[in-house]
This record gives structure tokens, C-alpha cells and sequence, in this order.
């Protein structure tokens, strides 16, 4: 998890179609971003979300709104990756990669 000021804008890492836009048990509300290849991005603990299921999205682009959601005592953005249906550390990856 990543420290997030509540309300900042998340904004996503890559280019990619928003796969899931909702509430996440324990991870408050979620969304998930498919970036093809099998790689797909999920960014939890939102306050609000930006984007709806579907809509295509530009890396930069904000796609929630920081917050506590899912239990958290104190605001945080949940950021995880995954490459075939398993989860990889995201900083090798967002350091790798031609964004």
C-alpha cells in the first residue's frame, strides 16, 4: 500500500479498459484496469470512483479518488498487479515498462 492524502486523484499507470468499477470486500472501493497482455492493475481503498466499467483510459488519467474504504483507519491506496492471475511486484514492473 502506498500512502494517498484522502480525496487525491489516483490516476492509472497505464493505458487500459476499466474491468471492474465497485466495492471490493476488505478492499473498499476498487477498480481494476486491464492493460492486454494479461496484465491487469487494481487500485483499492478509493473514496469514490471515476470511471465505469468498460471505458477506455489513458496512462495519467485519474480514475478514483484516494480514500479509506474497506476498514482503513487512515487513508491509503491499495496497488496491486497482476501477469496471468498472479501478483507481481509492481515496482519492477512499473519500472520496466515503456509508459
Amino acid at each position: 500500500t502506498f500512502s494517498a492524502n484522502e480525496g487525491e486523484q489516483v490516476h492509472a499507470v497505464a493505458a487500459g479498459r476499466i474491468l471492474y468499477s465497485g466495492y471490493f470486500k476488505g478492499y473498499g472501493m476498487v477498480i481494476a484496469i486491464d492493460h492486454g497482455d494479461n496484465y491487469i492493475t487494481l487500485y483499492g481503498y478509493n473514496q469514490t470512483l471515476l470511471q465505469k466499467v468498460g471505458t477506455l483510459v489513458q496512462q495519467g488519467q485519474a480514475i478514483a479518488l484516494a480514500g479509506k474504504s474497506g476498514g482503513q483507519k487512515e487513508s491509503r491506496l491499495y496497488f496491486e498487479l497482476n501477469h496471468k492471475g498472479k501478483a507481481q511486484n509492481p515496482l519492477n514492473w512499473l519500472s520496466k515498462k515503456p509508459w
